[in-house]
């Protein structure tokens, strides 16, 4: 089986014992408290520890949610907003320099100082209509196919913010990273 390594860079680790975003956008967030954390532990088939999905019998294929910051920051340029607070969507891991899309479906890991933790994609982190009250109007539609990657972890480890090796079975494109993917064709006629 061919291994593709890439040299990635995880900007942020965000850590939240609740959901903040539950109810109608207009009556606003929940106060939550949420911890970007310099390093998480990852439990196998659980997730992240202290954060809302960890051990949710509903969230166990998809309980860690990676994106990539380039397809933040392309949807801030899309909508001529300034770059947004990378913490808003509430992605559990952001990463620069990766290709998420072609990971659904395949199992890869995340190397870092700390540990290595292997994943398998699940499916898209499809965004909520949330993401125009707290990003801009129009981010839901914009972050749609680019909102990240959900995720089963396979392996229990530590991740660490900062340099970190993306490994992967599928060749990857980080020039990519940015760009919106829809895996299944629109209705037919």
């Amino acid at each position: 089986m061919a291994e593709f390594r890439y040299d990635v860079e995880i900007l942020h680790l965000l850590v939240s014992p609740a959901h903040a975003y539950f109810g109608r956008a207009k009556d606003g967030a929940a106060d939550v408290p949420t911890q970007d954390a310099p390093g998480v532990d990852v439990v196998a088939g659980k997730g992240i520890v202290g954060d809302r999905f960890f051990g949710k019998a509903a969230h166990m294929d998809a309980a860690v949610t990676l994106m990539a910051v380039e397809s933040l920051d392309a949807i801030a340029a899309d909508l001529g907003a300034e770059p947004f607070d990378a913490l808003l969507p509430r992605r559990n891991i952001i990463l620069r320099g990766a290709e998420l899309t072609p990971l659904i479906g395949q199992d890869f890991a995340l190397e870092t100082p700390a540990g290595t933790v292997a994943f398998h994609g699940g499916r898209h982190a499809h965004p909520c209509a949330w993401m125009d009250r707290v990003l801009a109007p129009g981010a839901h539609k914009a972050m749609r196919g680019r909102g990240g990657v959900r995720c089963r972890p396979l392996t229990s480890g530590t991740l660490q913010r900062g340099r970190a090796v993306l490994i992967s079975p599928v060749l990857l494109d980080p020039g990519r990273a940015h760009v919106a993917s829809v895996l299944r064709p629109g209705r037919l006629p």
